[in-house]
């Protein structure tokens, strides 16, 4: 006798949640690109039916800061990724040699959210929604780190599986700077990843950490040479790449200072247009092909359970900051996304946090006139 409604081979069913509304091309900037790239061997063998998800942030003229539409097409890219039985695999990255991501649009913050908390309170969902979207992806996640990793951009790397990241980059928040807190994901997952007081210092002093001390603190796995000058690798010159004490601190990883970090930086920039990726995609598809030579099944399980320690927190924090973040929009955020957003004008992009503090211990009314006080005057 037949059996009828026993499951049929290749039968298959779409369990895809997004079409292709969400993402774009190089040339709609901003926008998200979403590609599905053949799954190749070592020896670049394509492996037929397999293929690798990039999701890449395109926005490179305001380093690749992610808009209320990209990120629609991130949560788009990643869940369409997890239930994609063909795709091995995700790789996170951006346009352009200069930045992975520098966070929330500071301009569409500025000009739309701020002094509307509940319009970016509906927007925090949304973000909310996206970090979310890489912690749930049913495929192992690398951030491929293609330059500044900043902010918000910090945070959805940091909700990646792994990172691998170009040795120019440069990692670390800015909240406290320009008017918010890192609740998208730092002050959740850092205490996991580090020492309580580097934890501490990380979040709020908004210090720029190098590719290098970030590999030293174990919070990426490994950091890559791009510029290739008269055909040789160059590690980034600004960077002091060997292990010295000085005042009985180690300095690897530091940033050079003085006029050794000026020749330094003129270096970079004259050569970071052209800054090759061989060495870093060598390496993100290395780990690639390695999740290809494990089950399937047993590989997201041990993700997951490495995830669950991140998602732990994130999970029973993320709706109270949305919240804080989304009431905030009507003071200091709205003070610090406006400097940052004026910067042109002013040549700062920061208030004047003095003169803000003694207008607090004054008691003055938070209004216009007394945020006018502490933002920067336009240049002459």
């Amino acid at each position: 006798m037949a059996l009828d409604w026993m499951p049929r081979d290749n039968e298959q069913k779409n369990h895809m949640l997004h079409t292709d509304v969400h993402w774009g091309t190089d040339a709609d900037a901003p926008c998200v690109v979403y590609e599905k790239r053949p799954l190749k061997d070592p020896k670049g063998n394509v492996q037929e039916g397999l293929y690798v998800a990039w999701i890449r942030l395109n926005n490179p003229k305001q380093y690749n800061s992610y808009t209320t539409d990209m990120v629609k097409g991130v949560i788009a890219g990643f869940e369409n990724s997890s239930l994609d039985r063909s795709v091995v695999a995700v790789v996170f990255t951006a346009t352009g040699p200069y930045s992975f991501c520098t966070g929330g649009n500071t301009k569409e913050y500025s000009e739309f959210y701020s002094q509307r908390p509940d319009e970016y309170g509906q927007y925090m969902e949304l973000f909310n929604h996206m970090v979310d979207s890489i912690l749930a992806c049913k495929k192992p996640v690398i951030c491929r780190v293609n330059g500044m990793r900043v902010a918000g951009g910090q945070e959805i790397g940091m909700a990646c599986d792994l990172t691998i990241a170009s040795d120019l980059a440069i990692f670390g928040q800015a909240g406290p700077r320009h008017g918010s807190a890192p609740d998208g994901g730092s002050s959740d997952f850092l205490p996991w990843m580090l020492s309580n007081e580097d934890a501490m210092w990380n979040c709020i002093s908004c210090e720029m950490w190098s590719a290098y001390k970030m590999k030293a603190k174990a919070l990426i796995s490994k950091a890559l040479p791009v510029l290739k000058i008269d055909g040789k690798w160059v590690r980034n010159p600004q960077v002091i790449t060997d292990k010295y004490v000085e005042d009985g601190e180690i300095v690897y990883g530091e940033f050079k200072t003085g006029e050794e970090a000026k020749e330094a930086r003129a270096l970079v920039k004259e050569h970071q247009a052209n800054a090759d990726f061989e060495l870093l995609d060598k390496e993100v598809d290395r780990i690639v092909w390695t999740f290809a030579n494990l089950f399937p099944g047993c590989l997201i399980k041990s993700i997951d359970s490495i995830r669950m320690k991140k998602k732990y927190f994130w999970d029973i924090c993320k709706n109270g900051n949305r919240h804080w973040l989304a009431a905030n929009m009507g003071g200091e955020a709205f003070l610090g996304f406006g400097a940052f957003n004026t910067k042109k004008i002013t040549g700062q992009d920061t208030i004047d946090f003095i003169k803000f503090r003694q207008n607090i211990a004054d008691s003055r009314l938070w209004d216009m006139e007394m945020f006018a006080e502490v933002m920067g005057s336009p240049k002459e």
